[in-house]
């Protein structure tokens, strides 16, 4: 199971054989650095020695390890900060399969949704959040209704309490499971519920996408065996007194017994303090980071259990690292049958969202939405009750909204037969003349204000496909969408398309050369433009946001004073005239756009190894991380080399949070001609599936962005 163990198991077990396990106690891994000096590695067999412990010295083709056997005297950490170590493993460790030795990549959790999948962990922050016990029908929907709105994207709700007082309210039971389905159907929410005992697995079995294992039942072990056993995600909490290990062996209970879909949740633990219900950890989510590759997520709600306490701590949560968080929220507090106290009002739960959202970015993270205001593919919306208490109001003040961004724009209905391709800027951009030429009347177009934003609606639904430019041949890498991939990791690359950029001079009716005094462009038409702005040296150029907006300004101005540089196409838009064609200096002026979709739309094109709709690979894009050595840059190409791929695009990003740190986005060519001797194009992913393998293995992380056919205009 450990990575640096595979070649090496023979000889560490044909040494340690003859040993008496019980006076042994613990065998712990050194991987010692490829450069390491004699006098370096002989100090660190001297400290260990020194410890009691007996070194067995085995050499690798990739490494040379210590396998040291003895009783764990010393804190593991007086091993890993000698000259010389690269790693310490402690298998020792109760739990295997939890642990980040036995994955070194963080686990990411995915959970169907009608539009594809939920995904905890890795670059988004998802929100779970209901009520905490289902009541009614009525009750359900309506807070299903509304945090939907805000930007959950899995509704919780209880059916089975394990409550301390056994003349609380106990939930609905199987009543309150089909009702929770309803609801999270309704308006396209992934449903979690918690299960208190093995008899209730057939009941909640075929409604149930993510089961809870409650903090009461955290080492409930042959409850974790069976829910294990269904192979589903479980959201498995914290117990009130548990240790940090003790957690993780209830996750190996899970692990080993099927399912691979485990998610940990601090919900506070049991303290001498009495101010709040628990007292939240917040030091379990680094800790747990660090060993295990699990998502985490915080329960806020249990942790503190006082309504205006949970949104702050909700927030360090977040700051801390979680990959989420679970809040209970109910649109009568006061009337609820459980945990009113702690529940927020859905304005609250709404406030919370919107602070999230300008907090994640700062961690690295993106908020996880379900798009169109909250709808993942909901079917029953037109049958969900009316809102409690007067809740209606605040629905139509605030509104259904996709990340409290761009409402009117995604709001509109989709046509049933056009598929959504969203760009940045404005009505008559490059970008809009891309989707034209790619897409021809096949794509109905929306704009967006930024590249990010542009990105964020593909990752949520609200678009189907994107057109993101890369690279220009003047003016160079477009580096925010470069970043953009990194942000969302469920954003892939279905296609490539490469515009010449040709530049007009556009005026109002009336206006000619010699009216002109003010000229508007993007700061990049402005150089891209310069032999013919020579010619007119008294010019005054005026920069805007892009060609488009630079287009629509001089429109609405109306001006004969004015002119803008930028496309015919904006000339169209913006009802303006073309007062000279081809003013770009250099004729050779291309922008390259990639055309992106989500994960499950670009999994979808795969047929039996070949490509619907876009034709036969001609490109493979991805982004990987150099390990921190001399030298990671270079074995990283000797990779393409090997492979005899010609490399068409490298460019280097720095890693967010990480000074000094870069990961690298490289283009391949995988052209029939380029895979000819694997066997032409339907081999290219064959081929990519083997760079893929061989860089895993001299990387930190790499991603595949996606496999694609390029096409020229």
């Amino acid at each position: 199971s450990y990575p640096y163990l595979a070649e090496h198991k023979k000889k560490l077990y044909t040494s340690f054989l003859a040993l008496d396990e019980s006076r042994i106690g613990v065998v712990v891994v050194i991987v010692l650095e490829k450069n390491i000096s004699a006098e370096s590695k002989e100090a660190i067999r001297a400290f260990l020695q020194k410890n009691h412990f007996r070194v067995n010295e085995i050499n690798g083709e990739e490494d040379t390890i210590f396998g040291a056997v003895g009783k764990l005297g010393i804190d593991p950490r007086e091993v890993q900060v000698l000259p010389g170590v690269a790693r310490v493993i402690p298998i020792s460790k109760p739990y295997k399969m939890a642990s980040r030795e036995f994955k070194k990549d963080d686990t990411v959790v995915e959970v169907p949704c009608a539009r594809g999948s939920i995904k905890i962990g890795g670059s988004k922050v998802v929100a779970i959040a209901g009520p905490c016990a289902v009541e009614s029908r009525e009750q359900i929907f309506n807070v299903a209704r509304h945090v939907a709105a805000a930007g959950a994207v899995l509704l919780r709700g209880g059916a089975f309490k394990p409550r301390t007082s056994p003349y609380a309210f106990q939930g609905l039971g199987e009543e309150g499971v089909r009702l929770l389905r309803e609801a999270g159907d309704a308006f396209g929410l992934p449903v979690v519920s918690e299960i208190v005992s093995m008899e209730h697995i057939p009941i909640m079995r075929d409604y149930i996408d993510v089961f809870q294992i409650g903090a009461r039942n955290m080492q409930n072990f042959e409850l974790l065996k069976c829910v294990g056993a269904l192979a589903k995600p479980v959201v498995l909490k914290r117990g009130l007194a548990a240790t940090i290990e003790e957690l993780l062996m209830a996750a190996e209970y899970l692990l080993s017994s099927g399912t691979d879909s485990v998610i940990l949740c601090e919900r506070g633990i049991r303290t001498y303090e009495q101010a709040t219900r628990n007292t939240l950890d917040l030091s379990a989510i680094p800790v747990l980071r660090s060993l295990t590759h699990l998502p985490v997520i915080v329960d806020p709600s249990h942790a503190v259990g006082i309504r205006d306490k949970v949104a702050p701590m909700a927030l360090a949560s977040i700051a801390a690292g979680a990959d989420g968080i679970v809040v209970e929220v109910h649109c009568n507090p006061d009337k609820a049958m459980s945990d009113g106290a702690q529940s927020l009002y859905p304005q609250q739960f709404d406030k919370l969202m919107r602070d999230i959202d300008v907090l994640a970015p700062v961690v690295g993270k993106e908020v996880a939405r379900l798009g169109s205001g909250g709808r993942c593919g909901g079917s029953q919306a037109e049958n969900v009750p009316p809102a409690e208490g007067g809740m209606e109001q605040t629905e139509r003040s605030e509104g259904l909204r996709l990340g409290g961004r761009q409402r009117d724009i995604i709001s509109a209905a989709r046509p049933p037969s056009k598929k959504i391709c969203a760009f940045m800027g404005k009505p008559g951009a490059f970008a809009d003349q891309a989707i034209d030429r790619f897409f021809g009347e096949d794509a109905d177009k929306r704009a967006f204000a930024t590249f990010r934003e542009m990105f964020r609606a593909v990752s949520e639904g609200a678009a189907d496909y994107g057109m993101a430019p890369v690279e220009n041949s003047l003016a160079g890498a477009v580096y925010d969408n470069y970043d953009n991939f990194s942000r969302f990791e469920d954003v892939n690359i279905v296609g490539a398309i490469t515009l010449r950029i040709e530049h007009s001079l556009l005026a109002v009716q009336g206006a000619a050369l010699d009216t002109i005094k003010n000229v508007y462009s993007h700061p990049h038409g402005f150089p891209q433009c310069d032999d013919f702005l020579e010619k007119y040296p008294a010019w005054k150029r005026i920069e805007a946001e892009s060609t488009a907006d630079a287009a629509q300004f001089v429109a609405h101005n109306g001006s004969v004073e004015n002119a803008a540089i930028a496309s015919g196409l904006a000339a169209r838009y913006n009802n303006l005239v073309e007062l000279a064609q081809g003013i770009e200096s250099n004729k050779r002026n291309y922008t390259r756009f990639v055309v992106i979709a989500r994960e499950d739309v670009a999994r979808s094109r795969f047929d039996g190894g070949g490509f619907l709709f876009f034709g036969d690979i001609t490109k493979a894009s991805l982004i990987f991380t150099t390990k921190n050595k001399p030298g990671a840059l270079y074995e990283c190409l000797g990779v393409f080399h090997a492979h005899a791929l010609n490399m068409t695009r490298l460019e280097s990003r720095p890693v967010h949070g990480e000074p000094w740190r870069h990961s690298f986005y490289a283009d391949i060519d995988v052209s029939a001609d380029n895979a000819e001797s694997a066997g032409g194009e339907r081999a290219a992913k064959k081929i990519v599936d083997g760079v893929m393998r061989d860089l895993k293995a001299k990387t930190e992380s790499v991603r595949l962005l996606g496999l694609y056919r390029e096409r020229d205009c």
